[in-house]
């Protein structure tokens, strides 16, 4: 009789889990970054082609491969209380790629709580696109670290609340429309 040590055969179970793991981990999806390449305001989706490729197994080589372009993912629009902030989305933008712990079908068509109509996690199928989210040579220049502005990239137009004071300053023309405009003092 062959004796097998005690540390051959825990080493090959650790072994075996670590294998089942990385085969689990391999279509597991929590976030990753992504580019804008088309979408659709009506239905509040876009494409997202994600930013970061894998290595993958072709018939023993390992390559580096892109992952498909993600269709109809939700985009985040920031809202609440009957209010919204709507932000032009362009193709080449950054973001960010969130993925759902569960099928989100059912909810995403229906809106409220819905029951699960197909037993996925963290699925390529049910990402949300956070558009904002920026790589280094899309940073966003003279970033104002002491007021709240709502600007332009170019940073020549925007809005601002500085302290108790609110600044406006445009590169073209202020246009207002209302039906009775008051200015107090």
């Amino acid at each position: 009789m062959v004796m097998i040590k005690l540390s051959e055969r825990v080493g090959d179970a650790i072994e075996r889990k670590k294998r089942e793991l990385d085969a689990l981990s391999a279509d597991l999806r929590v976030a990753a970054p992504g580019i804008i390449r088309s979408v659709d305001y009506e239905r509040q989706t876009c494409t997202v082609q994600l930013a970061i490729r894998e290595r993958m197994n072709f018939a023993g080589t390992l390559e580096w491969a892109e992952i498909p372009i993600l269709p109809d993912v939700p985009f985040f629009v920031y809202s609440g209380g009957g209010y919204c902030l709507t932000l032009p989305i362009k193709p080449g933008d950054d973001c960010l790629v969130v993925f759902g712990d569960n099928c989100i079908d059912a909810w995403w068509q229906n809106g409220g709580v819905q029951n699960q109509v197909e037993k996925r996690r963290h699925d390529l199928s049910d990402g949300f696109a956070l558009v904002g989210f920026r790589s280094q040579p899309g940073v966003v220049g003279g970033y104002s670290a002491g007021t709240a502005q709502l600007r332009n990239e170019a940073g020549d137009a925007y809005i601002e609340i500085s302290g108790g004071n609110i600044n406006i300053r445009a590169a073209g023309a202020v246009n207002i429309s209302a039906a009775h405009i008051g200015l107090n003092d």
